[in-house]
């Protein structure tokens, strides 16, 4: 198992110099959701780049030959109310070495900078990111719990299990929810 350290990874808040790097975050992206068990939605290079200019996402970068190594955006819901963090991926050369919890810490520290006042919710089907979700701070939540907002859940047809969320009606999925509410949870990370 590669053991991630401090140095070997820049993990930053994506700007527009990052640009170049949509359609290899939108490759990744497409690679994750042929991976049995794995709900993730796609996105196109243009839904990428937006999130990137609006500088809502945030990129890893490995230090030897500055390499995409990773990606997370995000984004909100209900006027702000909500914020999920989405498009979680790492390079497969650089898995399984603590690289998504950093990720996704640096995303939700982003989240939080950006909508201190929002809940920070998020569907998946991943061990892992689950893990990293407690480590944060959420909980499992039933979807009721998590934004209503109709464009999002259009922003889940291109999962491999959006005929569940359809015939359950939104109730039920694959996916698990998780939410982080700041006026009820601290951080453990």
């Amino acid at each position: 198992m590669q053991v991630l350290t401090q140095h070997e990874f820049q993990i930053i808040d994506a700007t527009e110099q990052h640009l170049h790097l949509a359609k290899q975050v939108v490759k990744l992206i497409e690679e994750a959701s042929k991976t049995p068990g794995t709900g993730i939605a796609l996105r196109t290079e243009e839904y990428i780049a937006e999130k990137i200019k609006q500088g809502k996402a945030v990129i890893a970068l490995h230090n030897g030959d500055n390499d995409m190594a990773g990606f997370c955006y995000i984004e909100t819901w209900e006027n702000k109310k909500y914020v999920a963090n989405s498009g979680l991926v790492v390079s497969p050369k650089y898995r399984k070495s603590g690289l998504a919890s950093e990720i996704k810490k640096r995303a939700f520290e982003l989240s939080r900078k950006k909508y201190p006042n929002s809940k920070i919710f998020g569907l998946t089907t991943s061990l892992a990111v689950m893990k990293i979700n407690t480590a944060l701070g959420y909980v499992p939540v039933t979807f009721s719990e998590i934004t209503q907002d109709d464009e999002f859940w259009q922003g889940c047809q291109t999962c491999n299990y959006y005929d569940i969320l359809v015939r359950t009606k939104r109730d039920k999925c694959l996916c698990t929810g998780m939410l982080f509410d700041p006026k009820r949870r601290t951080t453990v990370l």
